[in-house]
């Protein structure tokens, strides 16, 4: 059993943030019967279903829908930039949705102030069917201290920014640091180093290529389909192996696992 996997229902995204590292695949959305066959093969091997690898999934048409046919085998957890939100507000199946604030960008056209309100009134109607809020924040971002200031006054709180800080019942905010994507053009290498993918989590991209985690987003690492490939033909695989096996040994086999540095931001 996977504690979660992520699962890319889409790679189109309504930003172009600085910090995100973007994808060339071809831009698509899952569509429903994909979606369907996934659930089905991934029902007996983890709970817990991340609605998100790279772009915004609350872009995608059917985003209601979605959620509505994996609550039924599993908890749903969406990461989303939040300028979408309103579209999932009344949506009673999702048990956690995480916020990422430093995606604010006053060039995207909206205020602060309404993307805050927006997201706060939004997250107040998704409590009361008890989702869990979890707001992010990067420390560097240089609207932190207008965001927590209106987080305060919104709430009536005094946040202090760490690792979780607890707003309100189901309600939190925790801080996080930048870090470099990982991508074979990396200028650092390092073949030490664990990992937790393949242990406790996996990715599935919009096409169906299975990653190891979150983090490749071009799909560079391929241990296999999820549409033609059954999931424990690919976990009996030698890549699958040679790389979990690696990371038990403070080893990183794949060129790819050697240039991230998401580790090293800690």
């Amino acid at each position: 059993m996977f504690k979660k996997v992520y699962v890319e229902i889409t790679n189109h995204c309504n930003l172009q943030c600085s910090f995100c590292h973007g994808t060339k695949r071809t831009k698509e959305f899952m569509s429903i019967a994909n979606f369907q066959t996934i659930l089905t093969k991934l029902k007996p091997y983890t709970k817990y279903l991340y609605l998100h690898l790279m772009g915004e999934p609350l872009m995608h048409p059917n985003i209601n829908e979605l959620i509505d046919m994996a609550s039924s085998s599993f908890y749903l957890n969406i990461t989303t930039n939040g300028y979408l939100i309103t579209k999932i507000a009344h949506n009673k199946n999702i048990r956690q949705v995480n916020i990422s604030l430093h995606s604010f960008n006053p060039q995207n056209k909206v205020s602060l102030e309404d993307y805050l309100e927006s997201i706060c009134n939004s997250c107040a109607l998704l409590k009361k069917n008890k989702t869990i809020i979890n707001y992010r924040l990067w420390v560097n971002n240089p609207y932190k201290k207008e965001i927590i200031n209106y987080l305060n006054n919104y709430y009536h709180t005094n946040i202090v920014l760490k690792k979780g800080f607890k707003i309100a019942d189901n309600i939190f905010i925790e801080k996080d640091e930048e870090f470099i994507w990982p991508s074979l053009d990396n200028d650092f290498q390092n073949d030490k180093g664990t990992c937790k993918a393949l242990k406790d989590h996996l990715g599935i991209l919009v096409d169906g290529t299975i990653v190891p985690c979150c983090l490749d987003s071009e799909g560079i690492i391929k241990l296999g389909n999820i549409y033609t490939d059954e999931i424990e033909t690919v976990m009996e695989s030698d890549l699958y192996q040679s790389l979990k096996q690696g990371f038990k040994d403070n080893k990183r086999i794949h060129k790819l696992c050697q240039k991230c540095a998401f580790r090293l931001k800690k």
